[in-house]
């Protein structure tokens, strides 16, 4: 019988390192709390401590989930983590977390499309375990450091980016019409220098990048048209639909890059569903990037937006650009 990826458990974790807006007010010289507050509405958001890092927010949004689902890290196959911040430029953030953990047995990757890095991981953990029977357990997470790479005079990157993590086990199954139902990645890497962090590679190195203009941290470099997010968006959960043989009335939550809730309730407005469907936590955590979708996933959870059976799509998008949805039946 095909085996099938079921999301069987997710967890979060965020810095408790407390950011408000009115901190922006004071570092700014300018009130930008009420234009965020009114505008995007972030109110909050977690940066981490000095003496934290990205392993250490996959670590623990890994513990909740692991223990959550009633499993040791002994038992894991395989961790992916998604992340654009990682611990190290090598070797891979996930290397460090499956010794922590002690999951002696599981192989470990990282996998970078920016902030669709999650939704682009849980498609590809999903298929290992499609593909292969020794897979039983896959620990996929997104976690986001970005706070580290944030110009404190930039006022387009610094109000709005946070930290995080945010993590689902995917287990085989044999049920059927259950967990991972289709999948689509897009990319359009015309826009792979409109926004993005460009020393700390091969082209720039990170001493070089320190004295041109400040590459080593996260930037917006061209403004990107507002309507292409909804756009892209709203078209893949609608070919996720005619995948599954489903309609967007059929799904229970969508849960979709969080950096802009505008454009979140316009694709759902294309869709013609509520706008509740589409479950947001920026509110509290600022853009987490690749751990906002499982932390909204987790946030769901917790207070029982979500339940078995539900159809829930995810949808993500990041820099690159790279796009990527999933459909799974919980």
């Amino acid at each position: 019988m095909q085996q099938h990826a079921k999301i069987v458990s997710c967890g979060a974790y965020v810095p408790e390192k407390e950011i408000p807006n009115s901190y922006f007010n004071e570092l700014l010289g300018e009130n930008v709390g009420i234009w965020l507050s009114e505008n995007v509405h972030i109110h909050n958001r977690r940066w981490c401590a000095e003496n934290e890092s990205t392993a250490d927010l996959a670590e623990k949004a890994a513990l909740q989930t692991l223990e959550r689902a009633g499993i040791t890290a002994s038992q894991l196959d395989l961790i992916i983590i998604a992340t654009d911040t990682p611990e190290f430029v090598s070797p891979s953030t996930a290397s460090v977390v499956q010794y922590r953990l002690g999951a002696h047995k599981a192989g470990t990757f990282d996998i970078n499309t920016a902030c669709a890095g999650f939704v682009t991981a849980l498609d590809v953990g999903s298929k290992y375990i499609m593909a292969d029977d020794r897979y039983r357990y896959i620990l996929v997470i997104g976690a986001y450091a970005m706070s580290k790479y944030l110009n404190l005079k930039d006022k387009k990157t610094v109000t709005l980016f946070a930290d995080g993590a945010g993590a689902v086990l995917l287990k085989s199954t044999k049920e059927k019409d259950k967990g991972f139902l289709a999948s689509e990645l897009i990319s359009k890497g015309e826009y792979n220098e409109w926004m993005g962090i460009y020393g700390g590679g091969t082209k720039m190195p990170s001493t070089e990048a320190v004295l041109k203009n400040n590459d080593h941290q996260l930037k917006f470099v061209k403004k990107f048209p507002k309507e292409l997010n909804p756009q892209v968006w709203s078209k893949m959960a609608r070919d996720l639909c005619t995948r599954t043989g489903t309609s967007p009335t059929d799904v229970n939550q969508f849960f979709i890059t969080q950096i802009n809730i505008n454009a979140i309730w316009e694709t759902l407005d294309l869709l013609e569903v509520p706008r509740a469907l589409g479950h947001t936590i920026m509110h509290n955590y600022g853009y987490t990037g690749s751990a906002c979708i499982p932390m909204a996933l987790n946030d769901a959870w917790e207070k029982g937006r979500v339940k078995e059976n539900d159809l829930v799509f995810f949808i993500g998008s990041g820099g690159g650009l790279a796009f990527a949805s999933a459909a799974f039946r919980l």
